[in-house]
């Protein structure tokens, strides 16, 4: 890359998002570039915690074009990063690994992208990201004595990385109890936080896989949208709180082994106290405490809303012509940030792109 250089088209992120935004431009016969930070493809699933699994069916884990390769249970992240890399080669996809993208500015009708290897100039930019970017960690993770070891659950890979001792998972979302379910086979395990709800059926059974996941993905994709007014009013509230256990349940939780004490309140000689007063007696803290969309630290444009969230319709910034986002939690449904929700997302936006590309040529023919 020049240190100055201009395409048409810049997608920012070459994971899920990015390559189903891609295929579509590519399908258009639209002139573009993937800019993504990661050296290989993969994404952000090749650096999640060892023993993690997708929560949806292998029949459904894929991008449109390409089918999962292979039939069985429920995919590991490694196979679906391996997957992704496959989606990039087999399409050709115009992604450079290894550039990561710094800032984001307008500059006349088009945009400046800063990046690590140069300044992209470009008439349209997809932001093809999820919203799980930058790590949330409580202030109080700053208080905890010097011989705890404190992750977020970003940097958590496996028990091998924890001390000998108790361990606390902070936060009861899926990563809280996947990992807290983990952690007690070796160590005691408690998990501080409030009841998040789960599914009324297990993923992995045969009616989860084969009725189960359909009917919930029914739900999210074609009636929890913006286009219902359901849809609209659930969004705020869904965005707000975590997500139903999705392959844990609290019985589960409890028969492994798991303590449950409320939410963390502050701490006490370096040690930290629930809001009831435990303390538990513990060398290790896991905080699945989510993530925030880091957009606000680049993204130089006044397009974002009080949560760091897109201001957009179906990915379409109207108020600032020529952006668009692919990727982001309910950007459009419940199932936007799911596989299959990426892809038609993406396909809108890329249709959005090709309207305006064409749009632009007649106005330069006349």
């Amino acid at each position: 890359m020049t240190t100055d250089e201009y395409t048409p088209i810049v997608v920012i992120g070459g994971g899920q998002a990015g390559l189903a935004t891609s295929y579509q431009l590519t399908m258009q016969g639209l002139d573009h570039v993937v800019l993504d930070a990661n050296e290989r493809p993969g994404g952000g699933w090749r650096h999640r915690w060892d023993s993690l699994k997708l929560f949806t069916p292998i029949r459904i884990d894929h991008l449109e074009g390409l089918p999962f390769p292979r039939r069985g249970p429920l995919p590991t992240a490694e196979e679906f990063a391996d997957y992704l890399e496959l989606y990039e080669r087999t399409f050709e996809l115009p992604v450079r690994h290894g550039t990561r993208v710094e800032r984001l500015s307008a500059e006349g009708d088009g945009f400046t992208i800063r990046t690590s290897h140069g300044d992209v100039r470009a008439d349209s930019v997809v932001v093809a990201m999820s919203s799980l970017q930058e790590p949330k960690v409580p202030a109080l993770a700053a208080e905890l004595a010097p011989g705890i070891t404190s992750l977020h659950s970003s940097e958590y890979r496996n028990p091998g990385q924890l001390r000998p001792g108790g361990v606390l998972v902070v936060g009861v979302g899926n990563s809280g109890a996947e990992i807290a379910v983990e952690t007690v086979r070796d160590h005691e395990t408690w998990l501080a936080g409030r009841e998040s709800g789960a599914l009324p059926f297990r993923i992995d059974s045969w009616f989860g896989r084969n009725i189960g996941t359909r009917i919930v993905f029914h739900v999210f994709f074609h009636v929890l949208t913006m286009d219902t007014a359901i849809g609209r009013r659930a969004r705020p509230v869904l965005l707000s709180q975590a997500a139903p256990l999705m392959r844990q349940r609290p019985a589960d939780l409890r028969r492994a082994g798991v303590r449950r004490i409320p939410r963390i309140a502050g701490t006490r000689d370096g040690r930290p106290v629930a809001e009831d007063g435990t303390v538990p007696d513990i060398t290790n803290v896991i905080w699945c405490t989510g993530y925030r969309t880091g957009l606000a630290d680049w993204v130089d444009l006044p397009v974002l809303d009080d949560r760091d969230m897109p201001v957009q319709e179906r990915g379409v910034v109207h108020d600032h012509p020529g952006l668009y986002f692919v990727g982001q939690n309910y950007l459009y449904a419940q199932a936007s940030e799911t596989v299959p929700g990426v892809s038609r997302d993406a396909r809108y936006v890329a249709d959005a792109i090709a309207a305006r590309v064409k749009a632009a040529h007649a106005r330069a023919a006349r």
